[in-house]
């Protein structure tokens, strides 16, 4: 099997301005923070951010990388609301497509199906539709049944965290649920895995079972060692959310210069 490791130096030499970049984990949980940190230290913009949103695309659209955003949330769990989403949003400083998270989940699976679309009851006779006037219903051909039509997503790039991986890029989840990182890089032309740790391959499966092999080497190109990578998220059960970093974070959003320092102080360090 192909070794797939690569230095975390390397990760923004992948991206290119104006792409489409799905970001894996979910609010404020196993986020690849030291992946988004690589992007925030680039010169990149115009980006299209798809995920179920946390601090990655708040520190993204303050950087002002983020064009437009498709998401079916941005949250920091223990804090409701991404205080510079919200502000970039209130200003309308970035287009948004925003879903309900069964819809977002069903624009996922279509990707990774190379769907054009898949049908859904989710987000009939709700605003979802309103504010998405793009989005079509379409009639079931074995009944009456009308469903929502949620248009696949697919990604130039997708950026995920895992516990463990092996060098040819079989991920490894360990904590309590899977999210969905594994639709992410089944919809991504390309796919960065950054992992708290890379083993040899017969480690994987030796302690746990083989149902958390969560994501196939097929679907990665990239695999980087970022212990800590997640943080100030969540990686259980290496280690839980900062909560203390976190509130830094959100704190320091309210005040330009707080901001500047965090912001320096965050990419100058490399990992957590």
């Amino acid at each position: 099997m192909a070794d797939k490791t690569m230095q975390l130096t390397d990760v923004a030499s992948h991206v290119r301005s104006g792409m489409t970049i799905g970001i894996g984990g979910w609010g404020s949980r196993r986020k690849p923070m030291a992946l988004v940190r690589e992007l925030l230290r680039s010169d990149v913009t115009d980006l299209t951010v798809v995920t179920f949103g946390g601090p990655d695309v708040g520190m993204l659209c303050a950087a002002g990388k983020v064009r437009r955003l498709v998401y079916g949330f941005v949250s920091l769990d223990s804090i409701p609301l991404d205080p510079h989403f919200r502000a970039a949003r209130e200003a309308g400083t970035v287009q948004t497509t925003e879903y309900d998270e069964g819809m977002f989940v069903a624009a996922l699976r279509a990707g990774a199906s190379r769907l054009s679309f898949l049908p859904t009851r989710a987000g009939l006779a709700s605003d979802v539709l309103t504010m998405n006037p793009h989005l079509k219903t379409v009639a079931s051909p074995y009944d009456d049944e009308v469903y929502v039509a949620v248009p696949g997503v697919r990604m130039d790039l997708a950026l995920i965290h895992l516990n463990r991986a092996d060098a040819a890029g079989n991920g490894q989840y360990l904590g309590p649920d899977p999210y969905f990182d594994d639709l992410y890089a089944m919809a991504a032309d390309r796919t960065i895995m950054s992992v708290e740790s890379i083993v040899p391959t017969e480690e994987l499966t030796a302690t746990a079972a083989p149902q958390t092999l969560l994501v196939s080497r097929m679907f990665v190109s990239g695999v980087v060692e970022a212990p800590g990578g997640a943080g100030f998220t969540s990686c259980e059960p290496d280690y839980g959310r900062d909560e203390a970093s976190q509130r830094a974070y959100a704190e320091a959003a309210r005040d330009p210069e707080a901001w500047a320092a965090f912001e320096k102080t965050y990419l100058e360090e490399s990992t957590r």
